[in-house]
């Protein structure tokens, strides 16, 4: 009998331990906040659809098709709408790369002095922001046609140094021009989004001024892991939040809260396989998405009518 009880209470505290881990890797996930999202979303799509990007009603078109020629490895993307291409860099070899909106690889820049480049933004013709994670610098650049290389040392920087943390620094930019203010998102630990107002400096006119907007609270209802990249969408004013570790994209309004989702998960909107690591996202007039992953792959979601 004492050995029945034993064995009882052996198997009881393997439960209890059990269950433990359990809760502790759905919190570590955000797996209750992500399926309380999924509620809202179901609850509030019919409402929700009409005043935003909604995700839900996004397919691959292009699905996981390789960068061809390019030996390291891309990370984030930003749409021109000037010369209706995208761009992205790398940071092993550090390079600007020009591509066409089916992902071939138009040009290619030399960055000089730029650390370790990890994201690039449009800001106005010509004029871009390219962010340095570990320094956690912005760098104002400007383009014109050729290949010629840019250098860190002749461009107008920035640097924030906020909650420093190695290599888990800047990982995305997105600019709303209507409100000049510059969006970058912190990877993790903790996950951020800040608005930058005042840079780039575009007005020599004006004093070189910059205010920093950082809101914990609004960035703790994110329910991911971390983030890689944003886009803006000028259209809703909304924010568009990648996360490889969560493989998810999601839609922020105004406010920062979280109101439609795209997951990348194998067999969700017409996926074949899971996107692995994904790294870049941007969109365009039409409210197409790009996205690059590593190593070096290439898609794009499209909104399929009602």
């Amino acid at each position: 009998m004492r050995r029945l009880l034993t064995l009882k209470h052996l198997l009881g505290a393997l439960l209890l331990g059990l269950l433990l881990l359990l809760a502790a890797a759905a919190q570590e996930f955000r797996l209750f906040e992500r399926a309380w999202f999924q509620v809202q979303e179901w609850r509030h799509g019919s409402e929700w659809r009409e005043v935003s990007i909604w995700l839900p009603d996004y397919r691959v078109v292009i699905e996981a098709q390789p960068i061809a020629g390019l030996e390291d490895d891309v990370s984030a993307l930003a749409y021109d709408p000037d010369r209706k291409t995208l761009f992205t860099v790398t940071n092993q070899n550090s390079q600007l790369i020009e591509l066409s909106l089916d992902g071939r690889v138009l040009r290619r820049i030399p960055l000089l002095g730029f650390g370790d480049p990890e994201a690039i933004e449009y800001i106005s013709p010509g004029l871009y922001v390219i962010t340095d994670e570990r320094q956690q610098r912005l760098i104002k650049v400007r383009l014109g046609e050729g290949s010629a290389p840019i250098k860190a040392a002749d461009a107008q920087q920035l640097t924030l140094g906020i909650g420093l943390s190695g290599n888990k620094g800047f990982e995305g930019l997105a600019y709303d021009p209507a409100g000049k203010r510059l969006f970058v998102a912190k990877e993790r630990d903790p996950v951020r989004i800040y608005e930058v107002h005042g840079f780039p400096h575009t007005n020599p006119e004006r004093p070189f001024a910059v205010h920093v907007v950082d809101d914990p609270e609004r960035d703790a209802g994110l329910f991911v892991r971390d983030l890689s990249s944003l886009a803006f969408d000028q259209r809703s004013g909304h924010l568009l939040a990648l996360s490889d570790e969560s493989r998810l994209l999601l839609e922020l309004n105004a406010d920062g809260r979280p109101i439609s989702s795209l997951s990348l998960m194998r067999g969700q909107h017409g996926l074949k396989k899971t996107v692995p690591q994904a790294e870049g996202i941007a969109s365009d007039d039409a409210g197409n998405i790009f996205l690059v992953s590593e190593p070096n792959l290439f898609y794009v979601f499209r909104k399929q009518a009602n």
